[in-house]
């Protein structure tokens, strides 16, 4: 190889290293960029439990709209206000990802020319002045008490080559850097609440009843087709009305009983105020609802009968629990739309059916019945508490024996009411919305469940 060449290849290389350094590296750097480099992007910010609330403002390309999602601390609780204040099981979800914002470093300079802001994806979400729709990133801030910033910046596009390095900004600054994030900053709905809904496992479940009717809307008549009642014997299940050669599918009804064990919602919608006491005054014989209740409960698939009993448009299934806690689960009308259409629903529901149908509304309530559970006799008298056990009659053990299977039982009442109280006050003031494939796994019919049974070989 001759030096003419050899001088133009090692030119060659050059002038491609020199372009790949620009494009990983926008913009003009001055020794005085890399001051700061290596340091922490909030050094005041200390202590993950200060922080009470977290935005995070993401942008859609499509629309070129910016998308708001916010978790707070209020009157003791932490809430999502784009939900409509609903609960938000985020004390520790907020603080692990406080903890990794604490952590986040000005790793690497990489610009601080206003011009690279596109090409990194650091431009602000909320920047009204910005005149391009790409390149925007998603803004997250991090406040204490009293509104104080702990932590405001903007995460931008992920550096190629780089596992994990993302280009970050803080708002009212040019410069932007290469950070390394590992922080999960989610803007799910679902992420943020109780992911258990009911609350009820499997293995605890004694009975289920599908109640399989429908209503028209019109005349209000109820078609009654079918109420299947299954219940667990030992290990297997039966259903009533089967004949002598049926039994129940003891899969497929595993297969149920894990889809209201794992039933998850997509959204949630609050119910109008002074409803949900309305409906315990009818739970106790006495309706007083405003026809604005009554229009909001139509409206979502729910009516009243003559005799006061809340009946769904798609019928309902009753869960009973050893707890002796019983879930009666209504499925209402379709929900249309996607996003946050679904999850926190508009301003004013929309009638004109809009995107895909694939959500329904649930309503949700429970009861106890103190009647599962056998009251025991109570001891003659209670001598034997002042006694030594030496001295015990046999009238005095006896008397033991009935005092511990009557403080058993109580325990259980008394564990039952508690439970069932505090999920109604949990399901009180909402309508949830699940999906149509969890709506699919729980509104079965007979059909679904009861089989011939298998000859035996």
């Amino acid at each position: 190889m001759n030096e003419r060449k050899r001088t133009m290849i090692f030119g060659g290389a050059a002038l491609v290293l020199l372009l790949l350094a620009l494009v990983t590296a926008p913009g003009r750097v001055t020794p005085e960029a890399f001051l700061d480099q290596g340091e922490q992007f909030f050094p005041e910010f200390t202590d993950p439990n200060e922080a009470t609330s977290l935005e995070v403002i993401d942008f859609d390309d499509e629309t070129g709209e910016a998308l708001p999602f916010k978790v707070v601390f209020k009157e003791g609780k932490y809430a999502i206000p784009s939900h409509n204040d609903y609960p938000a099981d985020g004390k520790d979800r907020l603080a692990k990802t406080a903890a990794g914002v604490i952590d986040i470093k000005k790793d690497d300079f990489r610009t601080d020319n206003v011009t690279d802001h596109e090409f990194c994806g650091v431009i602000d979400p909320l920047d009204d002045a910005a005149t391009s729709l790409t390149g925007r990133g998603k803004r997250v801030t991090i406040k204490a008490e009293n509104d104080k910033i702990l932590a405001d910046f903007i995460i931008g596009n992920e550096i190629e080559g780089r596992d994990k390095f993302r280009f970050v900004r803080v708002p009212g600054q040019k410069r932007v850097y290469a950070v390394r994030m590992d922080i999960d900053i989610s803007t799910k709905f679902s992420d943020w609440i109780e992911s258990d809904l009911l609350k009820v496992n499997k293995n605890d479940i004694q009975q289920v009843v599908l109640k399989d009717y429908s209503i028209n809307e019109r005349s209000g008549r109820v078609d009654q087709r079918d109420n299947v009642i299954l219940d667990k014997v030992d290990t297997d299940w039966q259903a009533n009305k089967m004949s002598a050669n049926q039994e129940v599918d003891n899969t497929k009804m595993n297969n149920l009983l894990s889809a209201i064990d794992e039933l998850s919602i997509v959204g949630v919608r609050p119910k109008p105020p002074g409803l949900s006491q309305s409906l315990s005054r009818a739970d106790a014989g006495g309706i007083a609802m405003s026809q604005g209740d009554m229009l909001s409960l139509q409206s979502r698939g729910y009516y009243f009968t003559r005799d006061g009993q809340l009946l769904s448009n798609e019928g309902e299934i009753q869960t009973r629990t050893t707890d002796g806690v019983t879930y009666t689960l209504r499925f209402g009308e379709v929900v249309y739309g996607s996003g946050a259409d679904v999850s926190a629903g508009s301003e004013s529901e929309r009638d004109d059916q809009a995107g895909p149908g694939e959500n329904r509304y649930l309503f949700i309530t429970t009861e106890f019945d103190s009647t599962e559970f056998e009251k025991p006799a109570k001891p003659i008298n209670s001598d034997f508490l002042s006694k030594a056990d030496s001295l015990w009659t046999n009238t005095d053990r006896r008397n033991k024996e009935l005092q511990d299977d009557y403080e058993e039982w109580a325990k259980k009442i008394e564990k039952g009411m508690s439970l069932s109280v505090d999920l109604n006050a949990r399901f009180a003031g909402w309508y949830y919305v699940i999906s149509s494939e969890s709506f699919g796994k729980i509104n079965l019919k007979r059909k679904d469940l009861v089989k011939a049974k298998e000859e035996e070989s």
